[in-house]
């Protein structure tokens, strides 16, 4: 049985009790288990169990025997067939599961070797039923797997081989196969190291040149001690054998010690003492040009079959596809990563009471390289803002986009428009590029000296918060539309959420590819990344390399961009005791924004007993500005020390008409307004500001 001939049918039926079998706790795992230790004995085949919310994989004894392990080297955990499972094979086989979770497969199949006790190796096929639930998500995988060695085995001998040719020929084939999923060249040379191809051929050792700019770049060096100073960079003339190779276009196969010896005396004297016996040198060839040349160093034989060398040409032709391809993908990375690296910003400033941690990691796939951004923006009167966002797409038209978006939601922020209003307008400019990408964003606003934070989220994760000891937690942020489709769809008001983020607090904004993983949705994602924060180093850079060293390990397929701020004590900010915001005329968000930071300016600062005065008064100020003028206000608080301590409010506009106090009568409905701020505050006044006004009031508090 192979993985098309009824496969999926027999591990369907493995996974369903037959009728009045008797229940396992899973309910099909007792009878899937029964049929399997019925027949695992006969065809070297058992099943499995594998609860993807736990991670519990249950194998029969069959199963078990297939991989040649001990009930008791097994933990019921996939991880503990590491010590069987080939580490080339158990990367593909993790992508293969990986990619059959997340496009909504309902099966799997694939052929891949194990390492047997005795070091054998083992071709072993598997095949998995994926169960899902109501939502579509993956809940669980039953599965089979079983001995292939005698299905390859015969395979080949209908081909007529004798058994050494089928081992040799199984070698490149799983050699070619696994080459598929080598993505750069480093890859393809711990790949051969690690598939122990080389062993099968009875190979001791790799040597492996590739042309770079005329001359020849060793990128291997073959056993300990093999290195011959001078040959890291060749020319093709040289007497050297991966010369000769590329320039001839012909492999070349040394026999013996005095073949070696006489065909390249110059090389030969430093590598006599090494016990190579024999080599085959193979040039790379890639779409009819060379590209390289590998060399297989012999410490045990001399000469080789026409067979042998048939195959080893095989091997290498096989090798030069995959080192081709290894090539443009790194080539084509490094050109992305570039144009992304030169959007992204050059540094990241200093930010008076507060640290910063921000990292940038690529998914490392060519040129599948996003739109993930990062940006800090100073503004006035203490204040940040943080942005981060993903643009849709993986590619170098996304890492463009995401520059433009970068520079124009930088520039609306810095004329001090509102949160909502700089996502609000920077949607508008997407919409309008010429391009049908849309994008997340999270743009947070921070205001160090009184630690209120304003957050708009356009269709992006929420972001967390780490507490002092480290605990974290989600914040619940109200979202709108991503950016480019709330244009589109006319719905540009963007909710604002405020919260507070007291000293030693650390704010997290964070791209999705943090928190994708294979079988798991958003939620289990969030729960897995506040643990992974809560158990991380307390040092903000420290954490930030931590986060991405873990995706890294675990092989995320997405870029990840992450932006942490921790807000230092009150003493420690320069803008500590001043707040300052912009109010522009017709937007009704920014007022409500300017009263809830000022309340809760006044809060941070312990004036909690005349907040609702101070509040009132500065509404007054603000309205009477907006009414009377031609442009916006600009409101600053600030406390002032001395021998008691104020807190002060100042207005600001263009207009040079000063206000003037008047009684409003009984039936009015006007003129109260300085009337209010005179019975209200200690004292106020106005001061002429260039091409405007200043109306100012201070209050008295406690210290």
């Amino acid at each position: 049985m192979n993985a098309r001939d009824g496969g999926g049918e027999a591990v369907e039926r493995l996974g369903r009790a037959p009728e009045g079998a008797e229940s396992g706790p899973g309910g099909e795992r007792t009878a899937g288990a029964g049929i399997l230790a019925a027949f695992g004995s006969v065809f070297r085949m058992g099943g499995f169990d594998w609860d993807l919310a736990t991670g519990t994989m249950i194998m029969d004894e069959a199963a078990l025997d297939v991989f040649d392990m001990d009930r008791s080297e097994y933990d019921d955990r996939p991880e503990s067939l590491g010590s069987r499972v080939l580490p080339d094979e158990s990367r593909r086989l993790d992508t293969l599961v990986a990619q059959a979770l997340k496009d909504g497969s309902d099966q799997y199949g694939a052929y891949f070797r194990i390492r047997r006790r005795d070091g054998r190796h083992q071709w072993t096929h598997t095949q998995g039923l994926v169960h899902r639930d109501d939502t579509g998500r993956p809940v669980r995988i039953v599965g089979v797997v079983r001995d292939a060695t005698h299905e390859l085995t015969e395979s080949a001998a209908r081909l007529g081989l004798d058994e050494g040719r089928r081992q040799r020929a199984g070698v490149v084939e799983g050699t070619t196969a696994a080459l598929a999923y080598a993505r750069t060249v480093k890859d393809v040379i711990d790949l051969l190291n690690d598939s122990h191809a080389l062993e099968h051929f009875g190979a001791a050792s790799l040597v492996m040149g590739l042309l770079d700019a005329g001359r020849i770049h060793l990128v291997a060096e073959g056993p300990e001690g093999a290195f011959v100073p001078g040959t890291r960079f060749t020319r093709v003339d040289e007497p050297y054998p991966m010369s000769e190779v590329i320039r001839t276009l012909r492999p070349r196969f040394i026999d013996s010690p005095q073949d070696f010896a006489d065909s390249f005396p110059v090389l030969w004297p430093h590598i006599s003492g090494l016990g190579i016996t024999a080599a085959a040198y193979l040039p790379l060839i890639a779409q009819a040009r060379p590209i390289g040349a590998l060399g297989l160093l012999y410490s045990d034989r001399t000469g080789f079959s026409e067979d042998e060398r048939t195959l080893l040409v095989a091997l290498g032709s096989s090798i030069a596809q995959s080192l081709q391809r290894a090539m443009l993908y790194e080539q084509e990375h490094d050109l992305a990563e570039g144009l992304q690296q030169a959007m992204l910003p050059r540094r990241i400033p200093e930010v008076p009471g507060a640290q910063t941690a921000v990292r940038y990691r690529s998914a490392r796939l060519g040129r599948d390289i996003g739109g993930d951004w990062y940006d800090i923006i100073p503004l006035p009167g203490g204040r940040v803002g943080a942005v981060i966002g993903d643009v849709q797409g993986h590619d170098t038209h996304a890492a463009a986009v995401m520059g433009q978006l970068r520079i124009v939601l930088r520039a609306y922020a810095a004329e001090g428009h509102t949160p909502a209003t700089v996502m609000a307008r920077a949607s508008v400019f997407l919409h309008e590029l010429d391009t049908e990408r849309f994008a997340t964003c999270t743009y947070a606003e921070v205001d160090l000296g009184t630690g209120v934070v304003q957050v708009v989220r356009a269709g992006h994760v929420d972001p967390l918060i780490r507490e002092i000891d480290g605990r974290c937690h989600r914040v619940p942020v109200e979202g709108g539309l991503p950016l480019g489709l709330s244009a589109e769809f006319g719905r540009l008001d963007y909710p604002v959420t405020t919260l507070e983020l007291d000293p030693g607090q650390t704010l997290m904004l964070y791209t999705d590819g943090l928190v994708e993983k294979p079988g798991a949705d958003l939620d289990e994602g969030l729960q897995w990344l506040s643990a992974l924060v809560r158990r991380g180093p307390a040092d903000l850079q420290e954490l930030a390399d931590h986060l991405c060293d873990v995706v890294a390990d675990r092989g995320g397929e997405d870029d990840v961009a992450i932006l942490l701020m921790r807000r230092l004590g009150a003493a420690a900010g320069h803008g500590a005791g001043r707040f300052q915001q912009h109010v522009a005329q017709n937007d009704p968000e920014a007022l409500r924004s300017a009263r809830h930071m000022i309340r809760a300016a006044v809060r941070a600062w312990g004036a909690e007993e005349r907040a609702d005065e101070i509040e009132l008064v500065a509404d007054e100020l603000m309205t009477n500005a907006l009414m009377h003028t031609d442009g916006g206000a600009i409101v600053t608080l600030r406390i002032l020390g001395g021998a008691q301590r104020r807190l002060r409010v100042e207005v600001e506009d263009r207009s040079s008409a000063l206000p003037r106090r008047r009684e409003a009568g009984e039936a009015g409905v006007s003129g109260r307004g300085l009337l209010l701020v005179d019975r209200i505050s200690d004292v106020w006044g106005v001061e002429s500001r260039g091409g405007g006004k200043c109306v100012w009031c201070e209050f008295t508090v406690e210290n």
